[in-house]
């Protein structure tokens, strides 16, 4: 059994998705910070001096000074600052995929567009399609000329 997992856990696919996770999580954590250390200051800044972490509704009828000091007391919040720096999060990692894939594809069409070598001709007899390095056709058996 241990050979078996030691064969599937080794096979491409896997290592390859392994890699693309961690890759991916540390992806994510460059947006995360590029969101909220570099990004959201300055929006903040433009609507007001406004911290989109610290803004949040209280479901009680006490008042706090910040989301820190809710959490701390204990407080239920609805966080939709938070919500909208995930939001962003997403926004732009989606933008970055969408970037990435349509490089991609446009890679796979250019590779499919370039010119391929035949690997079939037609036989002048019988006018039947053949290998590219056939001397005798298959059909009609008559003897080719070296092409």
């Amino acid at each position: 059994m241990l050979q078996e997992f030691k064969r599937f856990a080794l096979r491409g696919n896997v290592l390859d998705l392994a890699i693309a996770v961690i890759v991916g999580a540390a992806f994510g954590n460059i947006v995360t910070s590029f969101v909220n250390d570099i990004l959201m200051p300055p929006v903040g800044m433009l609507v007001g001096n406004v911290d989109f972490t610290d803004l949040f509704i209280t479901l009680s009828r006490e008042s706090y000074e910040s989301l820190a000091a809710a959490t701390e007391a204990g407080a239920a919040t609805l966080n939709y600052g938070v919500f909208i720096n995930t939001i962003l999060d997403f926004v732009i990692i989606a933008f970055a995929m969408f970037l990435i894939v349509r490089q991609v594809n446009r890679l796979q069409r250019a590779k499919e567009e370039e010119p391929q070598e035949p690997t079939t001709k037609e036989c002048p007899h019988c006018l039947s399609i053949i290998p590219i390095g056939a001397t005798r056709c298959p059909q009609c058996t008559s003897q080719l000329g070296t092409s």
